[in-house]
């Protein structure tokens, strides 16, 4: 590896930070690390920068500064200011002497799902957004707004929902076992309240129920079932309008209604066959993605002219 020449590629999300070395496709080394509120905040570009180098110099062997020859960075809130992902991609690129790229993770993900082509993914975490890159690479994003103003269906949304019913349940509501399930979990449910007011990041916190909601639909609970049911409806709509119209007869765009799945609410199984069970009654296909957002961040320092290029911000400039 002294030899051969390496990428460091980050996705600097706001749950957690991630960054890894890779020589060609293969990762050589990787380490992990709480994440950030995101690059739109004041000062972002300095926090961003520090926590990507306090993570880098975690990778076992350290970075190897004589093969390394490049840096791609998928970072959350690059969309919310231009200014600071420029700050960002100079403050890397003269940190380590190498050619930066940083580019939001949503970006990042759709670059890495498609392999640079146009088309869209729907991203489900803790947030939920759907990005459409056409032919000419124009941007249609359709949510992606944060967990006051939006990200419905997301993991946060799900796992919301949940703690709602199990509060719902403890009053006397309609019964549901994910009361159980929180009680075992975490305790009273009359203390719901105070431990999510307690959480420095209350979106990342409900999302941690969006499991036990998973679990106990796929077990039969019917208020569970309806949530995840919610879930779907509300992220076919997000799609639907990141392809170009709500409906399949609203479609302003000659793009095919075709969409991969990514984050980590679709890695279940059991929600994924839901999700794709309603696409398919939208018309829309579901496209198996050919890699992540780590996979975008390498495809962006590898390779420059992509579809997506203007907006990129390498070396400061777009």
């Amino acid at each position: 590896m002294e030899t051969a020449s390496v990428v460091l590629v980050a996705d600097v999300g706001k749950s957690r930070c991630r960054v890894e070395l890779r020589h060609g496709d293969e990762v050589v080394a990787s380490a992990d690390e709480h994440g950030f509120p995101g690059l739109g905040m004041d000062n972002g570009a300095r926090i961003a920068f520090e926590l990507l180098v306090d993570t880098a110099a975690m990778l076992p062997g350290g970075i190897p500064a004589s093969s390394l020859h490049g840096i791609g960075a998928a970072v959350a809130g690059v969309e919310a200011s231009a200014l600071n992902s420029r700050e960002l991609a100079v403050l890397l690129s003269e940190r380590f002497g190498v050619p930066a790229a940083v580019l939001s993770d949503a970006t990042a993900a759709q670059l890495g799902a498609l392999g640079g082509a146009p088309g869209t993914v729907l991203i489900v975490g803790t947030g939920a957004v759907a990005f459409r890159f056409d032919d000419a690479g124009n941007l249609h994003r359709a949510d992606g707004w944060g967990p006051l103003l939006g990200d419905r269906g997301s993991g946060r949304w799900i796992g919301q929902r949940g703690l709602q019913s199990v509060l719902q349940a403890h009053d006397g509501g309609t019964a549901t076992s994910l009361l159980a399930a929180a009680t075992a979990l975490l305790g009273s449910p009359g203390q719901l309240p105070a431990w999510l007011a307690g959480s420095d990041n209350p979106a990342r916190t409900m999302a941690r129920f969006a499991p036990v909601v998973l679990r106990e639909a796929e077990a039969g609970d019917a208020v569970a079932r309806g949530i995840l049911d919610e879930a779907c409806e509300l992220l076919v709509h997000t799609v639907a309008l990141a392809s170009g119209g709500a409906v399949p007869e609203a479609s302003a765009s000659d793009a095919p209604r075709r969409v991969a799945l990514v984050g980590g609410v679709v890695k279940s199984e059991f929600f994924r066959g839901l999700l794709h069970n309603a696409l398919a009654s939208a018309g829309i296909e579901v496209v198996a993605p050919l890699g992540d957002g780590m996979d975008g961040a390498a495809l962006a320092v590898n390779r420059s002219g992509l579809l997506q290029e203007r907006y990129i911000h390498r070396d400061g400039r777009i």
